[in-house]
């Protein structure tokens, strides 16, 4: 069983289903604890409805504990600057060589946080990147797939949870290559290939 935890950080109106088959398959089948971290402690909604309950404060993180660091989407980042204090954690968890996750609008955040520099990288488009971030350079390596996973940062479009969800197994050694290929043409079709029961 690992040691270190899965966090998920919850904003305000959180896009709740964009990491939901990351969380399950990671608890699932890597037997990670999962843990809410918010930019308080305050309970948080996500879009869907969903109150969470926050395990810890952005202020209280213990780096060494953090197997993966996801950021879901949802349209706050659309709509508020990065907190500094965000920035400044994204920034530490990156030089402590600690995997992050951002999905959909959250690729802003990593944007904003400079650290795409040289990285390969996704989004919901090139286009959409250099809208909601002005002083994005980074095109050179933008690649336009569901998911892109680069020496510890994953990004991924908000139309590619399931992708998204095997990067970050990929990163955390969950499931073997051909198990996780399975996984997602299982639940990107939405049916079982003939044979598998």
């Amino acid at each position: 069983m690992p040691t270190k935890a899965v966090y998920l950080l919850a904003i305000p109106g959180f896009a709740d289903w964009e990491p939901a088959h990351a969380l399950a398959e990671l608890r699932r089948h890597g037997q990670y604890r999962v843990e809410i971290v918010g930019l308080t402690r305050d309970p948080v909604q996500s879009m869907g409805g969903l109150t969470v309950q926050p395990s810890c404060a952005l202020a209280g993180l213990d780096l060494g504990d953090i197997a993966v660091f996801i950021l879901p989407g949802g349209d706050r980042w659309e709509r508020q600057p990065t907190e500094p204090e965000l920035g400044q954690t994204l920034a530490a968890l990156d030089a402590a060589g600690v995997p992050i996750a951002a999905i959909c609008a959250a690729t802003t955040a990593i944007a904003r946080a400079g650290l795409l520099h040289g990285r390969r990288h996704t989004s919901n488009g090139l286009a959409y990147l250099q809208a909601q971030v002005p002083a994005y350079t980074e095109a050179a390596a933008y690649v336009d797939a569901p998911a892109v996973r680069d020496r510890g940062l994953i990004t991924a479009s908000g139309l590619a949870d399931v992708e998204f969800a095997a990067e970050i197994m990929a990163e955390l050694g969950v499931l073997s290559e051909a198990d996780r290929q399975l996984w997602t043409a299982i639940y990107r079709s939405g049916r079982l290939p003939a044979g598998v029961v």
